[in-house]
């Protein structure tokens, strides 16, 4: 399994994708098609913590009037699943392993994955 979850608005993402070759990999765009519960425990099982897959740049939580420090594990799941910009992007995810975010250690983890590849 290779998976990329991104959003095509998303000036970052389309830049992260533009780096890489990524034939063989599934794309989907999180507004068109939200990242089910299944895919959510498949990255939390490679993350270990929903909060690591939270954006906490999202628009929603002002919005929503969240206080993102009160929010558990339980929330940071509810809040992914019910609105796709609470997913922090892009995220690639295989059999082994995730990549979360755009910052710059995870593309850097990501570009050398893809050299040993």
């Amino acid at each position: 399994m290779k998976k990329v979850f991104y959003l095509n608005t998303c000036d970052t993402c389309r830049k992260i994708l533009a780096q890489f070759d990524l034939s063989g990999w599934e794309l989907r765009e999180i507004k068109k098609e939200p990242v089910t519960k299944e895919e959510l425990d498949k990255m939390y099982d490679k993350s270990k913590s929903y909060e690591s897959l939270f954006s906490k740049k999202s628009t929603q939580i002002k919005l929503r009037g969240l206080d993102v420090k009160s929010l558990q594990e339980k929330d940071f799941k509810e809040l992914i699943l019910n609105h796709y910009t609470f997913l922090k992007r892009p995220v690639f995810l295989t059999d082994k392993q995730i990549f979360i975010g755009n910052d710059k250690k995870n593309i850097e983890a990501l570009k050398e994955f893809f050299e040993t590849k």
